[in-house]
């Protein structure tokens, strides 16, 4: 599959490299197609999935791309493998420290472990169950930290320096990004240009990626960003053009629960990204639900604030063909009683 992008392609991943290098942006078209053969083998190529259902409520034809079926359950994997495949000998000897409040988290313990190297990561007390379990279950060592009390970068820094790890963030890193703009280009290489694609957001890895690869492959589609009405600190950044924060938002997106936007992305999604929407928490819990009803897929509250925007009628797009990321499935199911 890859080989087949990269012939299709292979002219524009010179043009998007010079592009890069003229607006001194931090990730380009060129790495995303790197870290695409980078990897090849090692990331699921996951599905996509269609419902006449949704087809017909927004008058479009919606492709879903379901990264809950890629390996630990979230598109997060994408950049933790393609960060640590790029660490020196040394580098991965050491071992590796990240933090997160889950999915970025057992991305990192899988990949290390794939690839041999230690891993650490800090993680909030209240992440849920299912996330802390499966993170350790792929062997990486867990600090806990409540994160009302405590900057979890600042610990991260204070342990990287005391154990001489390196750290890898979750979505502030090139490699990182690179890595997650590879889901967008297996969506349009899968199902063709699109009108619109819809992507969640919450520190921006993702987004500022998939808007990459996006806007090479499918040049006039319009790329919007979603997130938590309740954390909507990367909506703010992008119409005030200043980076904005939140201070532990109350959603049950967990993985939007992120302060800011990064020193990386916040550049990437004001060049790449046309628009950002905000999703109420009945919107995120009713489009959850439907998922799991009707489309028969076990997705998590973050995972459907793309979905979201089009089913709750905030993002129109009269027959359109609309990607959407579905960014993960872990979900802790207890939690959510009907």
């Amino acid at each position: 599959m890859w080989c087949c992008v990269e012939q299709q392609l292979s002219n524009l991943k010179s043009m998007t490299a010079n592009l890069c290098a003229e607006n001194s942006l931090p990730v380009c078209y060129a790495d995303v197609v790197a870290a695409a053969k980078r990897l090849n083998g090692k990331c699921f190529k996951t599905p996509v999935l269609t419902s006449a259902t949704f087809n017909k409520r927004t008058n479009s034809q919606v492709f879903f791309k379901c990264e809950n079926f890629q390996r630990t359950g979230s598109f997060k994997f994408r950049g933790a493998c393609n960060a640590l495949m790029q660490l020196s000998a040394a580098e991965k000897q050491r071992g590796v420290l990240t933090f997160s409040s889950g999915n970025h988290a057992q991305a990192i313990a899988l990949a290390a472990q794939l690839l041999q190297i230690p891993a650490t990561v800090v993680m909030p007390a209240d992440a849920p169950k299912v996330k802390q379990e499966a993170t350790r279950g792929y062997g990486a060592e867990i600090i806990l930290y409540d994160r009302t009390q405590v900057s979890r970068e600042d610990l991260t820094a204070q342990i990287g320096a005391e154990r001489n790890l390196t750290i890898i963030p979750p979505y502030d890193d090139a490699r990182v990004i690179a890595g997650q703009g590879t889901t967008a280009l297996e969506l349009i290489a899968e199902v063709g240009e699109l009108d619109l694609l819809l992507v969640c957001c919450g520190g921006g890895g993702l987004l500022s990626g998939c808007a990459i690869a996006t806007k090479t492959l499918s040049p006039q589609c319009k790329v919007i960003g979603v997130e938590p009405a309740q954390a909507d600190d990367a909506a703010r950044s992008f119409r005030t053009k200043t980076l904005q924060t939140v201070t532990n938002p109350d959603t049950i997106a967990d993985g939007a629960r992120t302060p800011s936007l990064g020193k990386l992305t916040f550049p990437l999604v004001l060049h790449y990204v046309d628009d950002m929407a905000t999703v109420s928490e009945d919107a995120i819990r009713s489009t959850m639900f439907f998922m799991w009803e009707r489309m028969k897929i076990v997705v998590e509250p973050t995972g459907v604030l793309a979905a979201a925007a089009l089913f709750d009628g905030i993002v129109k797009a009269e027959n359109a063909r609309i990607g959407v990321i579905v960014s993960g499935g872990n979900v802790e199911i207890l939690d959510f009683r009907f």
